[in-house]
């Protein structure tokens, strides 16, 4: 038989007082006497008497808890974005409840359904590869303060942390240049996702400024599995433009696509960089020549500190552009080889 828990009222009930006196004296409420206050904080210390935690998260109208919502954990970026995230949360007092929704968009939307009925105080989210509609954001962001990060939609009047991808893109194809290439691929993620945009806009106006006229046969979007990955770098070889560099969405990309070439003996033909300098990335045998600096563990950290600002109202919430966090770090360049 499963003990129920004890509750103030079973303390007033064995003490012959108010539920309301036993309340106050757990408090130290001054109204209550020293000895009454005796007397009930002893009988809960014997009882082991917890308090109700949802009951007192109710009362300030705050949980402590933020909900995290990531695409996976399976690559180094996103555990080095929570652990960032956990960091602040930790030093300011709140919990983290995690969700990832393996990029599939039902289940991001289950996810925000159940961070919103367990009350958290605010969202960190992370988009799936495949969310391409927001109105369950849109909604959900006038009610519970959400910060995006990495992945943003294409949304207005938002609090966001990203990396400078467009920069991020010039000082890889810049770099490549320097090299002698000349015909750069790219493998790029999902058209419609945000940051694989950057990544093309980055990638414009770095052959713009070079005097190089855009070939879209050369940049190659796919779903980023490891499939799409081999599929888009054997489409990329085929084309009639002999590539001598290629660009992956990110390291793991990278390294997909050197391990293929190795497989069938061109990776010396081919210069191939990627993003986010993984830790892994530099001790692979598939390393790349370059990759570029995201900063995970700080966009982390800076997520969790501008949902904890606003939380704590220290920004408004009025309709002006003003009134809302759009953080761009810097993204380095990283030279492996």
């Amino acid at each position: 038989m499963v003990n129920k828990p004890i509750t103030i009222k079973v303390i007033a009930e064995k003490l012959n007082i108010s539920i309301s006196a036993v309340s106050k004296a757990l408090h130290d409420d001054p109204s209550i006497g020293l000895r009454t206050k005796m007397r009930v904080k002893e009988l809960a210390k014997e009882l082991n008497y917890e308090p109700n935690q949802i009951a007192i998260d109710l009362q300030k109208g705050k949980t402590n808890t933020i909900g995290v919502i990531l695409p996976h954990l399976s690559e180094a970026f996103f555990p080095e974005l929570i652990s960032g995230i956990e960091q602040v949360a930790s030093e300011n007092n709140y919990v983290v409840l995690f969700g990832q929704s393996n990029e599939d968009p039902e289940k991001e939307k289950n996810l925000l359904e159940s961070m919103k009925r367990h009350r958290v105080d605010g969202i960190i989210m992370s988009l799936s590869k495949n969310t391409f509609t927001y109105d369950h954001m849109q909604k959900l962001k006038d009610i519970v303060p959400m910060v995006f990060v990495d992945r943003i939609p294409d949304m207005k009047e938002i609090h966001y942390v990203a990396c400078n991808m467009v920069s991020g893109t010039i000082q890889l194809v810049n770099y490549l240049f320097e090299k002698n290439n000349k015909v750069i691929g790219l493998i790029n993620g999902p058209e419609k996702l945000f940051v694989s945009r950057e990544r093309l806009d980055g990638y414009r106006q770095a052959l713009e400024k070079q005097r190089l006229k855009y070939d879209p046969h050369l940049v190659i979007n796919c779903d980023l599995s490891q499939e799409g990955i081999l599929q888009a770098t054997q489409k990329l070889l085929a084309y009639k433009r002999k590539v001598t560099a290629i660009i992956g969405f990110h390291d793991t990309a990278a390294m997909n696509i050197i391990k293929y070439l190795k497989s069938i003996k061109k990776d010396k033909q081919y210069m191939v960089v990627g993003y986010a300098n993984f830790p892994m990335t530099a001790h692979s045998i598939y390393k790349p020549a370059a990759t570029v600096e995201q900063y995970p563990f700080l966009q982390g950290q800076k997520s969790m500190s501008i949902l904890l600002e606003i939380i704590n109202n220290k920004t408004t919430n009025e309709n002006n552009s003003t009134a809302h966090y759009k953080l761009i770090l810097d993204s380095n360049l990283v030279i492996l080889k």
